[in-house]
């Protein structure tokens, strides 16, 4: 009896002990950090930008007696010869603690990633454990990153988040961004012989005018944020920027294509029939013959017929067998234009070398150090490219068709 009445005190006294609140944080002491902007100034320090969310004018609550609108962030910026010291100085200038666990995405500047490049940062933002590896990463397209941070954006209030959205719609439609988490940017960085993809952010229009809420009150906004490119690393470095035909033929060869539109000419006339795709799936694979690693790309599309400029029969089936040739042919192009484009560039982006490496790993040693500079500049690649029309919409005879008949 003596025992069971020694351990229920026991249960009492380690719930009091246990049940205290010692790493609670109360809402009115935060401030919320969205979106986090690094550039480096001209004397060598990290300048950091920071978008804070003013909660109460997320609504577009109206205060004031003039009835005038505040801001749904607000900017605080500060340097520091590293991220932690620039973090810990801008302190000084809010009256809450930073809070890092709602930060989203982080914007890097065009002049930091090319000179000194993001390896650097990398460290920091992995090493902080209430900043989320998951995060978004983009390079600021001809632009710093405190331009981006700072600029308003109509519909979305916060402007990190029509950033995300944006890359999320533009890549499940169009192909020509990819969306990439810090945790994805690490894993490229760290693998042996491969270059890194991030996609690029621009501002379009006067900075100092994207800052200002006169500008949303606007049906065409002066400035705007807009995806815009796909920036390529080497070993951290920013070398190049890819747009339209190789940037999207990049995504393909990734295997991130979620959705596009394929344009092929018919009839003598550039650009007739779109053809949308539904589903794809690209696969990689790898050789080594007499030492020298040969590359295979295959591409299986499935679409629809989206629009046509011109009479098509498509009830016909030797019509459509010549539209999937067409298509086939002008997806092989886009394809080898990205391979092109990279082995000029000397950087392994689209994840050949680490092919190599996983499926024969004794030959890829020898070849790791050389990989970017020797090997992969002169690499053979195969591409194979399968397409098919499955559907044509709510019509298979052609609205011109009908028009011309008349």
């Amino acid at each position: 009896m003596k025992r069971k009445g020694f351990f229920l005190l026991l249960m009492i006294t380690i719930t009091i002990l246990l049940s205290s609140c010692w790493s609670k944080k109360e809402l009115t002491d935060l401030a919320i950090v969205a979106a986090m902007g690094v550039d480096k100034t001209k004397d060598g320090r990290y300048h950091l930008t920071l978008q804070i969310i003013n909660p109460g004018n997320v609504a577009g609550v109206m205060v004031g007696g003039g009835g005038t609108q505040s801001p749904p962030i607000t900017i605080y910026s500060a340097s520091g010869d590293n991220l932690v010291e620039a973090s810990r100085r801008a302190s000084s200038r809010i009256s809450r603690r930073l809070y890092y666990a709602h930060a989203n995405l982080v914007v890097v500047g065009e002049k930091l990633a090319k000179e000194e490049g993001i390896n650097t940062l990398m460290d920091a933002f992995d090493r902080d454990p209430e900043f989320r590896n998951t995060s978004t990463l983009v390079i600021a397209n001809h632009s710093s990153a405190a331009d981006l941070v700072k600029t308003l954006t109509p519909v979305d209030k916060i402007p990190a988040n029509k950033v995300l959205k944006t890359l999320e719609f533009t890549e499940r439609k169009w192909g020509e961004n990819v969306k990439t988490s810090l945790q994805d940017v690490m894993k490229s960085l760290e693998s042996p012989g491969r270059g890194t993809v991030v996609s690029g952010f621009g501002l379009v229009g006067n900075p100092q005018q994207a800052q200002k809420l006169d500008n949303l009150q606007e049906s065409e906004p002066e400035a705007t944020l807009r995806a815009s490119g796909i920036a390529v690393l080497k070993q951290g470095k920013l070398v190049d920027w890819l747009y339209g035909k190789p940037a999207r033929g990049t995504v393909w060869i990734l295997d991130k294509i979620q959705g596009t539109d394929i344009n092929i000419n018919w009839s003598g006339r550039k650009q007739a029939i779109a053809y949308q795709t539904v589903r794809q799936k690209t696969s990689v694979s790898a050789q080594v013959k007499n030492g020298k690693p040969h590359i295979s790309v295959h591409t299986r599309v499935e679409g629809d017929i989206g629009d046509m400029e011109v009479p098509v029969d498509i009830t016909n089936p030797k019509v459509i067998t010549k539209i999937e040739q067409s298509v086939r042919k002008e997806i092989k192009k886009e394809l080898k234009t990205a391979i092109e484009r990279a082995q000029k560039n000397k950087t392994d982006i689209l994840g050949f070398g680490e092919v190599v490496h996983r499926t024969r790993p004794n030959q890829f040693k020898k070849l790791k150090t050389e990989w970017n500079d020797v090997y992969f500049p002169k690499l053979d690649v195969d591409i194979t490219v399968e397409a098919y029309v499955r559907r044509a919409g709510l019509r298979n005879k052609s609205f011109l068709s009908g028009v011309k008949e008349n």
